[in-house]
């Protein structure tokens, strides 16, 4: 799960887990939420999305979350969702779908302080990499999600100020530390993330990896908060 916070708007992307605990342990107020978004259908991202709508009915929210998704991931996010009844909670704030075409360059969505676009990743599930501007600020962030090596998301982070990019380090539909590496030079990004880390990770050598292609990189360890 990733947040992005920018001035009224705090973006969360995919909901692997408890999302509002991991939000007020950072303190992002989980009531600020503007819009979720899911980037495949894989349990990792989606769920713990019927948790993440039980504590913001609790936090008194009434508003609809709007989630955006490509159509597999909106209709997993449906199914976990619909396998609670809420009928019976009162004021609960439900949710608004907004659906994403899976093609290279697809708007997200738009708001006063960002916009959202995507391009398709390669992976086991059909799944979207996302690109964030800062409509204020002028900074980009990118993120790979779940994918191996793709010129498409190469194409969506060329000049970020920051790339996210997946190292689970499984092919044929995850990337390697040196894929990462690969894309966020091939992009010209200025700063690369790892994420999506395998268990026993080992971070000094994951950097020595990555500078054989890219240069020095930011492991994305929990908690880890980025300025871009």
């Amino acid at each position: 799960m990733l947040a992005v916070d920018v001035s009224s708007d705090v973006l969360l992307i995919d909901c692997g887990a408890d999302a509002a605990q991991r939000l007020c342990a950072h303190d992002l107020d989980p009531t600020r939420l503007s819009a979720l978004i899911i980037t495949h259908e894989h349990a990792d991202h989606v769920g713990g999305f019927p948790l993440l709508m039980e504590r913001l009915w609790l936090a008194g929210r009434q508003e609809p979350l709007d989630v955006y998704g490509i159509e597999p991931a909106i209709a997993q996010v449906r199914r976990v969702h619909d396998a609670f009844d809420v009928s019976a909670w009162p004021d609960y704030p439900g949710v608004r779908f907004h659906p994403v075409s899976l093609e290279e360059g697809a708007s997200v969505l738009s708001t006063g302080a960002l916009r959202v676009s995507a391009s398709p990743g390669l992976h086991s599930v059909p799944c979207i990499g996302l690109r964030i501007e800062d409509l204020g600020g002028g900074g980009v962030l990118a993120y790979s999600s779940d994918t191996a090596y793709e010129p498409a998301i190469v194409r969506l982070a060329r000049h970020a100020d920051v790339l996210v990019h997946e190292a689970t380090d499984t092919p044929p539909y995850h990337s390697r530390v040196e894929d990462a590496a690969r894309v966020a030079n091939e992009a010209r990004a200025k700063a690369l993330v790892l994420v999506h880390l395998p268990p026993g990770f080992d971070d000094a050598a994951g950097e020595r990896r990555a500078r054989g292609a890219f240069g020095p990189v930011t492991i994305g360890r929990d908690g880890v908060s980025l300025v871009f």
